[in-house]
């Protein structure tokens, strides 16, 4: 997340140009497909009578009405405490622009987390990488994998908060250069989540364990606190802190983010955030943009 006044090099304009294509692909091919309602009307010959045209169309206003609402953890490093409506797939897209880390001096890169509840309390979640390009060896690759699960063991509401937590385990390395946080093997998360005052504030509680390439295990510790504000009916901003140990450079990263959501949907929110380092060992700067999507169509496990 961190970024530098210097000129792009051709070629990693290039990389840009392909990322934000496929980037908007995406969004517009899910829109396409699943922004119907999924309503059976009669179809059959013959007018219609008043009475079945007012009830269609109180059955899709009903269906507009009760559409779930999306529940954004991006661009924030905090998670919510909360899960995404029970039944439904989120994705949560984004392109990330790094500058001036220890493992290089630039790279852009595509994340993904995919978020599917199962119930009020239980949330499954994949984190990717399908495309990183950095100015190091590898140029061009794949990031992590990490699947995980997320439990609500106290529902809140309002200024009640609300308590969760979370646990990844890596099944797949990328092998690419890393951010100034590196990456886990293994993660252990305590969230909370509240809305105080019209503000709503995620805090995380992060354990990680962390390999070096010569296969040598350390913990890391992490917290973030995030707090966002709705301006408007549409828009929203947020401001964050973050820090984590560094284990194998005996150091800690620490460093603040800030960001602007446009929430274009309910099930639709596009995000723009910047991110500063304030460590000599942080990525100095990162830029995010991106959107969360929820696809309104609920998913019938039985």
């Amino acid at each position: 997340m961190r970024l530098s006044g210097r000129v792009l090099q051709r070629g990693f304009r290039s990389e840009w140009a392909i990322v934000l294509t496929a980037m908007a692909g995406t969004l517009l091919f899910s829109i396409r497909a699943f922004s119907q309602p999924d309503i059976k009307t009669n179809i059959a010959s013959g007018p219609a009578t008043r009475a079945e045209d007012g009830a269609n169309a109180g059955a899709i206003a009903a269906a507009a009405h009760e559409s779930p609402a999306a529940n954004p953890g991006r661009p924030t490093v905090s998670t919510p405490a909360t899960l995404t409506p029970a039944g439904y797939l989120q994705f949560e897209t984004g392109l990330l622009a790094a500058w001036h880390s220890p493992e290089f001096s630039s790279q852009a890169s595509i994340g993904e987390v995919i978020k599917f509840a199962v119930s009020r309390r239980v949330q499954f979640l994949a984190v990717s990488q399908p495309f990183v390009h950095s100015d190091s060896q590898p140029a061009d690759g794949t990031g992590d994998v990490s699947p995980g699960v997320q439990v609500v063991f106290w529902q809140g509401e309002g200024a009640r908060p609300t308590f969760s937590s979370s646990y990844f385990h890596r099944v797949l390395s990328g092998g690419t250069p890393d951010l100034d946080i590196g990456s886990a093997s293994n993660s252990v998360i305590l969230l909370a989540s509240a809305d105080v005052k019209g503000f709503h504030c995620d805090t995380n509680y992060i354990f990680n364990e962390v390999e070096s390439d010569e296969d040598v295990r350390r913990p890391q510790f992490g917290q973030t606190l995030s707090v966002s504000h709705g301006v408007g009916k549409k828009f929203g901003v947020s401001g964050e802190l973050w820090d984590f140990t560094q284990p194998f450079l005996r150091s800690y990263a620490f460093g603040n983010l800030w960001a602007a959501n446009y929430n274009a949907r309910k099930n639709l929110v596009l995000d723009v955030a910047f991110d500063r380092g304030l460590t000599t060992t942080s990525t100095r700067w990162e830029i995010l943009a991106g959107f969360t999507y929820l696809l309104p169509r609920k998913i019938r496990l039985r």
